[in-house]
């Protein structure tokens, strides 16, 4: 229903209510057809289903399958260690989603509790809640509006409407219906409260016209209550986990059907099938990646970033947009003097004893701010703005008004767009009228007429840099005048000057803008801003930089096609005037052009977009409760440029998942090779199950998890994002598993070829040791994608070294403990057989290096 078209007598027939308000009988029927004026939250997981979701990811359901198949050929064993690494994969990921929810939960604080309403003729207070269409509410300075409601009753009503619709100055109220007009934005129906808006100013009565889930609050949630969205790294590791498992499958069924063929036993050939498979899962990645990310949520959480959806982390990573809200995230949230232009003396009169300060005395007597009791300003933004302009240049009101007492005044209304005030002074009566230039430059005296077009050019070219533009004038009486009367002070007035405000940019941001450029990162600015405003401060800020980058408001974007948005959505930059409904439109119009979309906000506006958006990033401190709730990040600090150094942490850390990623599956596929090749060169299984389970946890496990220390690499913020179309395993990390894996796997087979014709009863353990050495070499070399370890530093990662420490430690326990050499069916291996065990291991890491080498070489031709 369109309320703010429609005049106030028929909305109350509409409502069938009248301006002393419902019975108690009447809200009752109403509270039951309409149900309580809340929003509805979605369904809480339980403690059951968070712990039922840690189990579900494809990669532990093949450790799952793989506990069973090794508990029913009777490896307990085996079924033992696979089992407690699913439990501790599953504890590690229940903590942080508990703590996420749980973290959530003490958040919320928006809505309002209470409403003072008229019930059969009487004003009383009932909590909001109870609140139904027809109902009237009073309403003054102070309030939260409980419900979408029309204005009846207004007196100098402001409110701050910023978290609806992004504007950062509060909109005075009215009462008459607008008119006609097919697009109004809700910054623009001037007759209109909605619930959650916040009454700066003013006092007010007022028509209920839509409660709960009936309201745009309500309707914004409708929209946010959608199903979470994976991040790039389920993505993957969800295609990783489907595609190994068919192909575990089918190595599995090749080489038991080559063995029955060659006639060997079943059982022997199921144990071989088996132990190939645990050889191809990487038991240990499901819990490395969740310790990883777990541990970069926690250094994030320093640097003012919350983490709510653990895989979040790395989500940053590859963002190709980040679409901004402007209030509060780009600015200050604070309307701020950036320019006055004052009339020369020649051209105004000398009304103040003090020549040089006619504005800014003019600013300071003519506002109604206040200080509360710690010194703070209280009153409406823009005001405030004036007010403080002036104390900063040593002018305060409290002084002024000893000389020049405030004894009347005309408040500003939307229909004459001024507020005049009247001052006592030993020339006679001053009057200072503050309002738009454009209906100043009407009233002026005959001698400034001739210099209108030059004020107007002054104004323009301020309007044009985004600025609010408020222009002062004066005039001296006699005497007072008996009846205050707007058509007779309000004439005959000269200009003194006027006075360009804004919410400025916040400092750091033009910075974070620059770096996120470099990063190959597009930042894209949505606010229910004004189109010129919007545009000024994406120029400061070089998110708007060229010709090419468009700049389009809700109304144009409206006009446009899907198909015709969808071609030219790559170039706007900003976005001015738009509703949520538009919001979500840009963020699944980039998405259709297959990029990858993080927005930021504050706003109840913001939330249905950091919903759907790849990764939601919501302020902490000024953003509102329903943006917190759809978001996947908070910002502490309320600082867009907290974002760039989130993004530098999610490059790294997904860059070290893939370090990992590449150093568990190229010691697998080692495994792979040596078991696949070993019957064709006529040897016997090389390794044992336990061998393979204790590689793939703790020679994986330690290194792989010291991989999430590895700092950042030194372009890690001038290379594009990686694109989130590509899978785990491109830019040449395939090819490195299988060759590199090959060259192990070899190299594996010929120790124990060597061994077994040297008649060494010690070959399987020197076997094993090798292929325990050879990862650990490798673990090193692969620490940077071309650097070579010797310039990025062999301690540069120390916790890497202490894994590399504590694994050879725990490698040579179980070689030479007797307690472990009936565990892990080992032997003592001499000095000797150690040392040559040690030679052939370091071949991987110099194979590794040679590689590098060659990359580097490329590179710089």
């Amino acid at each position: 229903m369109n309320w703010h078209l429609l005049p106030i007598r028929e909305i109350s027939q509409l409502l069938n209510t009248s301006s002393s308000g419902l019975s108690t009988i009447n809200s009752s029927q109403r509270l039951i057809e309409y149900g309580k004026n809340e929003i509805e939250d979605t369904k809480k997981k339980t403690i059951l289903q968070m712990v039922l979701h840690q189990l579900t990811d494809v990669m532990i359901l093949i450790l799952i399958a793989a506990a069973v198949i090794s508990g029913i050929i009777g490896d307990v064993t085996d079924t033992i260690i696979i089992l407690v690494i699913i439990i501790l994969n599953a504890i590690v990921g229940f903590v942080q989603e508990y703590r996420a929810e749980k973290a959530m939960e003490a958040l919320k604080s928006m809505m309002a509790s209470h409403a003072r309403t008229l019930r059969d003729g009487k004003l009383i207070d009932i909590p909001s809640a109870e609140l139904v269409p027809g109902d009237v509410v009073s309403l003054e300075a102070g309030n939260i509006i409980p419900a979408d409601v029309r204005f009846i009753e207004t007196h100098q009503i402001k409110v701050d409407e910023s978290a609806l619709t992004g504007e950062s100055h509060n909109v005075e109220k009215t009462l008459d219906e607008l008119p006609p007009q097919s697009d109004y934005a809700l910054g623009d129906r001037t007759n209109m409260g909605y619930k959650g808006t916040f009454i700066s100013n003013g006092r007010a009565l007022a028509y209920v016209v839509a409660t709960g889930m009936n309201t745009e609050l309500g309707r914004i949630a409708k929209m946010i209550q959608t199903e979470e969205t994976l991040t790039p790294l389920q993505k993957r590791l969800n295609a990783f986990g489907k595609k190994l498992s068919v192909v575990i499958l089918i190595i599995c069924i090749v080489i038991f059907t080559i063995g029955l063929l060659r006639g060997e036993t079943i059982l022997n050939m199921l144990i071989l099938s088996i132990s190939l498979a645990v050889a191809a899962i990487p038991e240990a990645m499901p819990a490395l990646v969740t310790i990883t990310l777990a541990l970069g949520a926690k250094k994030l959480v320093k640097n003012n970033a919350l983490i709510r959806k653990l895989p979040a982390v790395e989500t940053l990573g590859s963002v190709t947009y980040i679409c901004s809200d402007k209030t509060g995230t780009l600015t200050l949230n604070k309307m701020t003097v950036q320019e006055v232009f004052e009339i020369s003396a020649t051209n105004s009169p000398d009304v103040f004893n003090e020549r040089e300060h006619t504005l800014l005395n003019a600013i300071a007597l003519n506002n109604d701010v206040s200080k509360d009791n710690e010194g703070r300003w209280l009153g409406d933004s823009t005001e405030v703005a004036l007010v403080e302009y002036a104390y900063e240049k040593d002018i305060e009101r409290i002084h002024l008004e000893k000389k020049y007492a405030r004894i009347a005044e005309m408040p500003f209304d939307s229909t004459r767009k001024c507020m005049t005030t009247f001052h006592k002074t030993d020339k006679g009566i001053l009057v200072i009228t503050k309002g738009a230039v454009d209906v100043l430059l009407e009233k002026l005296v005959d001698s400034q007429k001739s210099l209108i077009p030059d004020f107007e050019y002054k104004a323009n070219k301020m309007a044009e840099r985004g600025h609010r533009v408020l222009g002062y004038a004066v005039r001296l009486l006699p005497s007072m005048p008996k009846h205050i009367n707007a058509d007779e002070i309000e004439t005959e007035l000269t200009l003194i000057g006027f006075v360009g405000m804004i919410d400025p940019p916040r400092e750091e941001v033009k910075q974070a803008v620059k770096e996120c450029k470099d990063a190959g990162i597009i930042p894209v600015m949505i606010t229910g801003d004004h189109k010129l405003t919007a545009q000024a401060i994406a120029k400061q800020l070089g998110i708007v930089s060229s010709e090419d980058d468009l700049v389009l408001n809700g109304s144009e974007l409206n006009a446009l096609s899907d198909d015709v948005f969808e071609n030219i959505v790559e170039k706007v930059r900003v976005y001015a005037r738009v509703n949520p409904e538009q919001k979500l439109k840009i963020v699944k119009a980039l998405q259709h052009k297959h990029q990858f979309v993080a927005m930021t906000g504050d706003g109840v506006n913001d939330a249905p977009a950091l919903k759907n958006a790849d990764i939601g990033v919501a302020m902490g401190i000024n953003g509102t409760e329903v943006t917190k709730e759809a978001s996947h990040m908070i910002l502490l600090d309320d600082n867009f440029a907290t974002i760039v150094v989130a993004v530098k942490h999610g490059r790294k850390i997904f860059d070290n998942i893939l370090k990992f990623i590449k150093y568990i599956m190229t010691g697998n596929s080692s495994e792979i090779w040596a078991i696949f090749l070993a019957p064709f060169l006529g040897l016997p299984i090389p390794l044992l199950a336990i061998h393979i389970l204790w590689v793939n946890l703790i020679t994986d496990g330690l290194p792989g998890l010291a991989l999430a220390s590895e700092p950042a690499e030194i372009d890690i913020m001038k290379r594009p994002p990686r694109s989130p179309k590509l899978s785990i395993f491109a830019g040449g990390m395939a090819m490195h598993i299988l060759w590199v894996g090959f060259l192990m796997g070899v190299i594996t087979l010929g120790i124990q070829a060597w061994a077994i014709h040297h008649e060494n009863s010690n070959w399987q353990t020197m076997v094993f040791t090798v292929l325990c050495f050879s990862q650990l070499g490798h673990v090193m070399a692969i620490r940077s994608e071309k650097e070579s370890i010797f310039i990025i530093g062999i301690f540069s990662n120390k916790p890497l070294v202490g894994a590399l420490i504590i694994t050879f430690a725990l490698q040579l326990m179980i070689i030479y403990l007797p307690f472990f050499n009936d565990v892990f069916k080992t032997q003592p291996l001499t000095w000797i057989e150690l040392g040559i065990t040690l030679a052939v291991s370091t071949i991987i890491f110099w194979a590794v290096e040679f590689e590098k080498l060659l990359k580097r070489i490329k590179s710089n031709n």
